[in-house]
């Protein structure tokens, strides 16, 4: 007689419930509430549905699970211990120390089998959506009859919190309007958050709102693993929709005391609530029982899975011999490898005063067509943004073979959902909208740095030089913002050239996000080859004999020193004109490299720039002066603000006429 369901995954569950109480108390923090009531649901789904080979960890044709209620980490940790990653129980009972691979959250690179860094909610299973959206699109892109290379899930376990967040509510309208049928959501649903009851603040009907974003939604027992498993096989067996199973469960399951209350949440239960769970749950009261069974359960699923991995080996190489181009086109962008003489792109050919916007999309045209991995679009900015690729169709549902998305007003999900292609492997993506809106998105932003993930934002209208639309769009304190931000390569251009130097970096950068700040307003163009020197971040744009003074810039302000400059040297003062694009990639210079543009003898300085000045201290140093704007634009032609701003030559002139004496 086979055995109940329940019965048979019981062991991986029991073996949960005590690694998570055990690796919190011992670490005297962390979250065993959720971990503990979900662990019925996670238990099944590891068991019976994931598809993943432990020792192949990156496999490109794996599921991929997502722990968007990240502050559960321990459950991720205790499946992926159990079912044979190199995750030992010695990283589990060091939960949360230094040095560990069991972080309070679960971070990507930093931990075998973890997808995605989660933690701040909403963004797992936003993430989520850009993995499902990369599945769809390199599967239209590369399967063929016989040979289905890119044919897996992405699997969620979300909290009440990630779908209060309003970043899950962007990307799960757009996921339901693309169709995202291999995209599956299971929401613990436990009515508890840190506060007490979720009914303080969230009472509508979620499932309600999950169908009206065209998902198929159904609830389920999570403590029923059987209406868990009926629920899970109407949401594979649906080829339309994404699925969101709302699975009722009690947080903190089997704590006599805690069980169904907020204590359960964030705290360690205590030393006496875990020995009575353990009674009351018929377990044994050894530290970091594990039951032989939950090896033996998780490490046959396991197995199978590497069989799949096997037998995909072997299609993949049947799949080579019949198709050897697209095969190699596969491994290559699997592999992250951009083409080979990539960077010798056509570009065109700039003369007459152009926007870095406009000239932004030329070049992106022009690197899209000898990339083909680049794949994004805008917030519903793209005339502004100049993001579309010049005969490619739109990404749609049952249409998969364009290149262009349409994000939709979703600066924040259009964030997340980069982080899952880029995560997912096989895409660079890149997304749109206006600079001053980089706020909306800025935790995605900041999570793609963390990741170290190859995203690329196109911020246009970088400035006061937008103009009427006003001081509500006109970036002030936006660029130091995003230069605070580890490991984030912010690039503002002086001129078209700069622009094409600025995208080159972007796609060659793997180990990080780069973002391009874009003018509205038309610049003239810079010698072409004195610009590539903006592949140093900074550079000598225009020097003078025994210079007495340096002029700094970025972006359109650039073209101010330049005329200062020559000001300058009307009276009889000679100037160095520095283009500072990138102030990461400058400090990434050598010192010597550094010093040569910045020469230390030379401590007259002036910097400007059309925002705060905030971080410019760090390159005119204490005798310097900087020009920028440490308040709000207002509405007005751009040429009339930067005059009543005081960003003009006349204002660097004196500045350097004031150090120089």
């Amino acid at each position: 007689m086979t055995q109940p369901l329940a019965s048979a995954l019981k062991p991986i569950a029991d073996t949960i419930r005590v690694l998570v109480m055990d690796a919190v108390q011992r670490a005297n923090s962390g979250h065993p509430g959720m971990p503990m009531g979900m662990a019925d649901v996670a238990s099944l789904l590891w068991a019976k549905y994931l598809k993943f080979d432990p020792r192949h960890p990156q496999w490109p044709d794996r599921d991929r699970f997502i722990l968007s209620a990240g502050h559960g980490s321990m459950l991720l940790y205790a499946l992926l211990h159990l079912s044979g990653y190199d995750l030992p129980m010695e990283e589990l009972q060091n939960f949360r120390q230094w040095g560990s691979r069991t972080p309070g959250h679960p971070e990507h690179g930093h931990t075998v089998g973890v997808e995605t860094t989660t933690g701040p909610l909403g963004q797992g299973i936003s993430n989520a959506v850009g993995f499902a959206m990369a599945e769809q699109w390199l599967a239209q892109k590369f399967n063929r009859p016989e040979f289905p290379m890119v044919d897996h899930r992405t699997f969620v376990i979300a909290g009440d919190g990630d779908l209060m967040e309003g970043i899950s509510h962007e990307a799960a309208a757009l996921a339901g309007h693309l169709g995202l049928s291999k995209l599956i959501v299971l929401y613990d649903d436990n009515g508890i958050s840190i506060d007490g009851k979720t009914t303080l603040a969230f009472t509508e009907d979620v499932l309600a709102r999950f169908a009206a974003y065209g998902w198929h939604a159904a609830r389920a027992d999570g403590h029923d693993v059987e209406t868990v498993k009926a629920a899970l096989d109407e949401a594979l067996a649906d080829e339309e929709r994404p699925s969101l199973i709302a699975c009722r469960t009690i947080i903190g399951f089997g704590s006599p005391n805690r069980a169904g209350t907020s204590k359960a949440h964030g705290e360690p239960l205590g030393e006496e609530e875990i020995r009575l769970t353990r009674e009351n749950l018929g377990l044994p009261q050894e530290k970091f029982w594990t039951d032989p069974r939950a090896y033996e359960l998780l490490g046959t699923a396991g197995t199978l899975g590497a069989a799949k991995h096997h037998a995909w080996s072997d299609l993949l190489a049947q799949y080579e011999a019949a198709y050897p181009e697209l095969a190699a086109e596969f491994k290559r962008m699997m592999h992250g490898e951009l083409p080979q003489g990539w960077e010798a792109a056509a570009m065109p050919e700039f003369g007459k005063p152009i926007a870095t916007r406009a000239a932004s999309g030329q070049v992106l045209n022009a690197f899209a067509r000898v990339v083909p991995e680049l794949l994004g679009g805008s917030a519903d900015l793209t005339g502004s943004n100049k993001t579309d690729l010049k005969g490619e169709a739109d990404v749609q549902k049952g249409h998969w073979d364009g290149r262009y998305l349409r994000f939709g007003v979703r600066e924040h999900g259009m964030g997340a959902i980069m982080n899952g292609m880029a995560l997912h492997g096989g895409i660079i993506p890149y997304g749109g909208t206006f600079l001053v809106f980089s706020d909306y998105m800025r935790p995605a932003v900041r999570l793609a740095a963390l990741m170290e993930q190859q995203v690329i934002y196109v911020f246009t209208h970088d400035s006061i030089g937008l103009g009427e639309d006003g001081p509500t769009h006109q970036p002030i304190e936006q660029l130091a913002a995003l230069r605070a931000i580890p490991n984030l390569v912010v690039l503002r251009p002086a001129d078209a050239w700069e622009t094409a130097v600025a995208w080159q970096t972007a796609i060659a950068r793997r180990n990080g996000p780069t973002a391009l700040a874009l003018t509205r307003q038309n610049l003239p163009v810079l010698d072409r080859a004195v610009a590539q020197g903006a592949a140093k971040g900074g550079y000598v744009l225009a020097d003078a004999a025994n210079p007495q003074v340096i002029l700094l810039g970025s972006g359109s302000e650039v073209q101010i020193a330049l005329d200062a400059q020559k000001l300058l040297a009307e009276k009889g003062v000679s100037a160095r004109v520095v283009s500072m694009p990138s102030w990461e990639l400058f400090d990434a210079q050598p010192q010597d490299y550094r010093d040569s543009v910045l020469p230390p003898t030379v401590t007259a300085r002036v910097a400007i720039e059309a925002g705060v000045t905030l971080g410019w201290q760090r390159y005119v140093g204490s005798d310097g002066a900087v020009i920028g704007i440490d308040h709000f634009g207002a509405s007005a032609p751009f040429e009339r603000i930067y005059a009543e701003f005081g960003l003009t030559p006349q204002a660097m002139v004196a500045a350097a006429l004031e150090m120089v004496g």
